[in-house]
């Protein structure tokens, strides 16, 4: 079935993509529009349908925008590097230094030492650790890492607790680990693929708007988490807790598992001190204001701080794990080239593909097309346009990959803001946290992948109880974006920004 649907998203890619080149003109005399429609649809049709891999798909613009005559080949070619692409990669290679010396299982068995063993206690330190992990490494990464910890926890308390029980209680884990880890995600810039994408496209559309820091986006997203967090602690602990009290676990357990790790290596103590480092680079890389005190950012401390970005401080940090030797005789260096061959080029390929197709929206002027067919929104009330923004993106990305979605409909939501008269940060952002709010299907986000792998899910339950999730996720997302937006990026809802 799989198979059937690529060859036919395979073919009707090619179609669309046909019939639009030579049966419609959008723009009379622009036909750059029109080509760049078809260019646009194709891609979304093979991404969809997944008829080539997503990161081949995403190299179409590097052929089609010059041949197209929509934007020659240096130009379309600078999208596909960039600071937000390096953002990733050193972010990544953190990750993976993580992991190489095992901090990353360090970090999550010492949170659930401190919290307890109770049915509320371990749901709410699984979740902790996961949400905390998932803000800095890869949600997939994570929620891998998370999965044989459970596993040997479910083993031990199925000893002493009945079967029924503790199979319920443990399809709720499972839950638990999925979406925290989307939730911890939507966090920081580094936390999912999608963050990174907001920026880069917003500045390609519009080089005139304000730059989007770490710092920023951090203080903007932890409520958003925060609550999330919260609704699913309670969702999941009162849906599949254990009727009957159990013994049998302490936190002895943990305690062992932790002991068999050994001391905590010279390698972990490096990597941890850089990982903080990198963390509080970001965060106080640009200054923080609240109210009228300000913390002012370390990039003042050079001649232009500019110049400095995020993927400053992240390939700073990346670099210097390449450099920092170890004490142990498995390796020379904390990082090496061999671990770092596990970086996911296919997403850097997948980021720069949604970038050119951004940049050929704008050029060609097919986003200013369509927002001048979405002009009759000026009588809609922007909380009315942001609602269906959020609640569209977060069930079209249960159906679709969320990088492409992202990619896809976010130039359509920036032309939609301005013909609405509203700030394109307003629909932009909102949506990007929507496609990590995705919660109901195996296909939706890696994390839900992995967990429905382990075959301790039925669909049936990840539907339901994911179905709760996403509505409250839309609530929260549109609630906080309207409360706090003009603190955090200036958004006043029905006001133009100066820099538009």
């Amino acid at each position: 079935m799989k198979f059937s649907v690529k060859y036919i998203g395979l073919f009707l890619g090619i179609l669309f993509f046909l019939f639009i080149l030579l049966f419609t003109d959008l723009k009379p005399g622009h036909p750059e529009v029109t080509r760049t429609l078809a260019v646009a649809v194709l891609m979304a049709t093979w991404w969809v349908t997944e008829a080539i891999p997503l990161s081949i798909t995403a190299l179409i613009p590097l052929v089609a925008f010059p041949m197209l005559g929509i934007l020659n080949g240096k130009e379309v070619s600078s999208t596909y590097i960039n600071h937000i692409i390096f953002i990733f990669i050193g972010g990544f290679i953190m990750a993976l230094a993580m992991e190489k010396w095992n901090l990353h299982k360090r970090i999550a068995l010492k949170i659930l030492m401190v919290i307890g063993v109770s049915p509320g206690r371990i749901l709410f330190g699984f979740m902790l650790a996961t949400v905390f992990l998932s803000m800095w490494i890869s949600n997939t990464a994570t929620t891998m890492m998370m999965i044989p910890i459970v596993m040997s926890v479910i083993v031990s308390l199925e000893e002493t607790v009945s079967g029924k029980n503790m199979s319920k209680y443990a399809t709720g884990l499972f839950l638990a680990i999925a979406y925290s880890a989307s939730v911890g995600g939507m966090t920081t810039l580094v936390g999912s693929p999608t963050n990174l994408i907001f920026p880069k496209i917003l500045t390609l559309m519009y080089p005139g708007a304000p730059e989007t820091s770490f710092a920023d986006w951090f203080f903007f997203a932890l409520p958003i988490t925060l609550i999330m967090f919260a609704a699913i602690w309670l969702v999941v602990y009162f849906i599949y807790r254990p009727k009957e009290k159990w013994t049998g676990i302490d936190q002895q357990h943990f305690k062992e598992q932790y002991r068999e790790l050994g001391r905590t290596s010279f390698e972990e103590k490096i990597v941890l001190s850089l990982f903080v480092s990198l963390a509080l680079l970001w965060i106080f890389r640009a200054g923080i204001e609240f109210d009228n005190f300000r913390i002012p950012g370390w990039s003042s401390l050079f001649g232009h701080p500019e110049y400095i970005n995020d993927g400053t401080a992240a390939m700073l940090i990346g670099i210097i794990l390449f450099i920092i030797p170890t004490r142990s005789k498995s390796a020379k260096r904390i990082m090496d080239w061999k671990t770092a061959h596990k970086l996911p080029w296919n997403i850097v390929l997948l980021f720069g593909g949604g970038f050119a197709l951004a940049r050929g929206f704008q050029s060609s002027g097919l986003a200013l097309w369509f927002g001048e067919q979405l002009s009759w929104t000026q009588s809609i009330h922007p909380l009315l346009i942001l609602l269906a923004v959020v609640t569209l993106m977060s069930f079209l990305t249960e159906l679709t990959s969320n990088v492409a979605s992202t990619q896809m409909l976010l130039p359509v939501f920036a032309a939609l803001a301005v013909t609405s008269g509203n700030n394109p940060i307003l629909f932009m952002i909102p949506a990007t946290l929507a496609s990590s709010l995705a919660f109901m299907l195996p296909t939706a986000t890696p994390p839900n992948a992995i967990i429905f792998g382990t075959d301790k899910i039925r669909i049936g339950t990840m539907i339901r109880t994911g179905f709760l999730l996403n509505m409250l996720g839309i609530i929260v997302v549109v609630i906080v974006t309207w409360l706090s937006g003009e603190k955090h990026f200036d958004i006043v809802p029905g006001v133009m920004p100066d820099w538009l």
